[in-house]
């Protein structure tokens, strides 16, 4: 069964020489071969955290709009949990 799905992702991009659109690129890429199907991607911009968890000052945020199974989701957060751009990763199910 196929479920509309939020991901939030909240990339670090400090000392990267990849770009913002770049990364957003890697990781659509990886949650489609995952097995979810990206309807929509919003950038919510580079926002401060207020206080500075493992050294980051700030993060790029960027929502994606997704459809697919429960278990596509899981792969998604164990394939990006492996890449060191994504500082942190959300994910929730949207009610129709």
């Amino acid at each position: 069964m196929k479920r509309q799905y939020e991901a939030l992702i909240v990339l670090d991009t400090k000392g990267k020489e990849e770009s913002v659109e770049q990364l957003v690129s890697t990781v659509s890429k990886d949650l489609e071969a995952a097995g979810l199907k990206i309807t929509q991607i919003d950038n919510l911009g580079k926002r401060k955290f207020p206080f500075n968890p493992r050294h980051v000052e700030a993060g790029t945020f960027i929502n994606f709009h997704c459809e697919g199974a429960p278990a596509a989701v899981d792969a998604a957060r164990a394939k990006l949990k492996l890449n060191d751009s994504i500082y942190q990763q959300q994910y929730h199910k949207k009610v129709a």
